[in-house]
């Protein structure tokens, strides 16, 4: 069965409670420096290229005209 639906809405946040998240540059540099050394890398990139592929505009077949 369905839950009731509640009484009150959810309460909005409002814009001045949303705060950015600050990474720290050195430990970002880091770990891109470590994921390049490992071998999951050249497969994320070699699966964007396949992927490049599937979205690529495909040429259109015509059926050959029976003789």
């Amino acid at each position: 069965m369905n839950p009731p639906p509640p009484s009150e809405p959810a309460p909005i946040p409002s814009p001045d409670f949303v705060v950015g998240v600050r990474y720290s540059l050195p430990a970002m540099l880091a770990e891109i420096k470590t994921e390049r050394l490992v071998g999951a890398y050249a497969m994320e990139k070699l699966d964007q290229h396949e992927i490049g592929k599937l979205f690529k505009p495909q040429k259109r077949r015509r059926a050959k005209s029976k003789e």
